[in-house]
């Protein structure tokens, strides 16, 4: 049975051997040893501050690009979907904007504003603070493209303010400093650009039409390769309906895996696998994942 406890000086929740199973998109993964929702900023200080150095942390927004091995993940899973979801105007074409503030909510009330280009990011499954750690995009725009600046948080509970210049940003790659994650960001749109509900529309309705929406998927699996489109060469490699297990190359979307049939970790990694040596066979082209696979394999 499921171990729950609440430390004393805690005010969230602290679990035990939780199933990563319930807390991803695909519905996979093993247990996380430990697995903690903090209820604020100043009550996930306190965790972190607590923590032995070399206890592993693993932060975790929404599960939507995610991939977690059957044997779990060690040490403190930090659950951060409920963490910081303030979204405020706060200047001219100037947005703060929590972590926790999912990408389509973002991009709803940016509209609002008329703050673009903005739509896009009703694109982009998942919360903002995933968004800056892939720098996703969608329809040609990319995240920090409109980032001001960050705040952070490190595994001490230390909160700092940094700049886009502290980054190495790439095509869905940031790296910045190790050991932290995001907490907010101050976004700023384009004052000639004009957002509108009904591009956003527009956007959402072709993801529902060319996505296995609905379905557990991780999203793109791998990014676009230079001058070309990842779904294309998954295609062409004649690899659409292709199972191993319960995971599926999607016949929607080559590249979107699917589970359809309860799928394993394994399932989907070793289709993750076979889809890129197929490619490569077929194409010569050495596709990257743009999912993140963590975790251990069983043994």
């Amino acid at each position: 049975m499921m171990a729950t406890q609440q430390h004393d000086s805690l005010r969230g929740e602290l679990r035990f051997n939780e199933p990563m199973s319930r807390h991803t998109s695909l519905r996979v993964g093993g247990p996380a040893e430990q697995f903690f929702r903090p209820v604020d900023l100043d009550d996930l200080s306190l965790f972190l501050g607590d923590l032995e150095p070399n206890t592993p942390v693993f932060w975790f927004g929404l599960g939507s690009n995610l991939l977690v091995r059957d044997a779990g993940l060690p040490g403190v899973v930090i659950a951060a979907s409920r963490l910081s979801r303030d979204l405020e105007r706060i200047g001219d074409h100037l947005v703060r904007a929590g972590a926790s503030v999912t990408c389509t909510q973002l991009s709803r009330q940016c509209i609002r504003w008329a703050f673009g280009p903005s739509e896009f990011f009703a694109g982009i499954p998942g919360t903002l603070g995933g968004a800056l750690a892939m720098n996703a995009g969608a329809h040609g725009n990319e995240t920090w493209e409109r980032v001001l600046s960050v705040r952070t948080i490190d595994r001490h509970g230390e909160i700092r303010d940094r700049l886009p210049a502290d980054y190495d940003i790439g095509y869905r790659s940031v790296v910045g400093p190790p050991n932290e994650w995001f907490v907010e960001a101050t976004l700023q749109f384009d004052p000639a650009v004009n957002a509108t509900m009904d591009a956003q529309k527009a956007m959402l309705e072709r993801r529902k039409s060319t996505q296995p929406l609905g379905l557990p998927s991780c999203g793109s699996v791998f990014r676009n390769p230079p001058g070309g489109h990842a779904a294309q060469l998954i295609e062409s490699a004649g690899l659409k309906g292709h199972r191993i297990g319960g995971a599926e190359v999607s016949s929607k979307h080559a590249n979107f895996i699917i589970n359809v049939n309860n799928a394993t970790a394994s399932d989907i990694e070793s289709l993750i696998t076979f889809v890129h040596d197929t490619v490569k066979e077929a194409h010569g082209v050495d596709l990257i994942h743009e999912v993140r696979i963590v975790g251990g394999a069983v043994k």
